[in-house]
């Protein structure tokens, strides 16, 4: 099924990137809640429900993006489905890809492994466990701009590659900045000079952080399903500014059989 391009427009319906009797692919654009929160009372629209009221039926999520993160995200159709989907996702079945376009020159390829404290809000961080946590990390690409943001004349970025080997909260972000590339736009993890340079000069007022690939496995097919998703526009026209366009994602579907060797598992 073709998908329309990911659009920003609040009132717009969510591009479908794959559909079928099981499940729905979809392209979260960035700023969008997955769902209703108390911490954001003030919010009218949310995945669920719009996705819900675009298929005219109802939906369950299953796994998470962050709100200012875009990218693919899988919704089953039945709460049968959603417990297999869950279950993969828990049992790290998954396969992940996003891109992220942090500050500096960073590794060719390296695996960033350092546990992590969960940050679910409750208690304080102190008092939360540390736990394991890995993602593959591979530098595509890198540009330097001749304006000084910082200390130095001139300002580096790349444009990362990260493949998350578990399923920390925030996980690629903290990764990331903790081995000193914070990703653009992260107001908690990254650096506001930075931020508030591709704001105003390059129009990009968001976290440059997007989910493009999906692999797991099809809860009724015995196959895996693997969905690609272009980037939002915005992002389209940074990689182009860039001099990445070769970069760019495509929207794309293919299935694989169950014993390809391509899932990771976290350590």
């Amino acid at each position: 099924m073709p998908a329309t391009p990911p659009s920003q427009d609040a009132c717009a319906p969510l591009p479908i990137l794959y559909r079928d009797a099981a499940l729905v692919v979809v392209a979260k654009p960035s700023g969008l809640l997955v769902h209703r929160s108390a911490l954001a009372r003030g919010e009218t629209r949310f995945m669920v429900q719009t996705l819900r009221d675009q298929l005219g039926q109802r939906v369950y999520p299953v796994h998470r993006l962050d709100r200012p993160t875009s990218g693919v995200m899988v919704f089953a159709l039945s709460p049968e489905v959603a417990t297999q989907l869950a279950q993969a996702f828990t049992q790290q079945q998954i396969a992940k890809r996003y891109l992220a376009v942090v500050r500096g020159v960073g590794p060719d390829a390296e695996r960033l492994d350092y546990p992590l404290r969960e940050e679910d809000g409750s208690r304080p961080k102190a008092q939360m466990p540390a736990m394991p946590a890995a993602t593959e990390i591979r530098r595509l690409d890198s540009v330097e701009l001749p304006v000084q943001v910082d200390r130095y004349p001139s300002s580096r970025y790349s444009l990362i590659e990260a493949r998350p080997l578990s399923g920390r909260r925030h996980q690629i972000r903290r990764h990331l900045s903790q081995r000193g590339y914070p990703i653009i736009g992260d107001a908690k993890h990254g650096k506001g000079n930075h931020n508030r340079f591709f704001k105003e000069r390059l129009d990009c007022p968001r976290l440059l952080l997007a989910a493009v690939e999906l692999r797991f496995p099809h809860p009724l097919e015995g196959r895996q399903l693997q969905v690609s998703a272009p980037l939002q526009e915005d992002m389209q026209q940074l990689f182009e500014r860039f001099g990445w366009a070769a970069h760019l994602p495509q929207h794309d579907i293919a299935w694989h059989d169950t014993d390809s060797p391509t899932f990771a598992t976290a350590p």
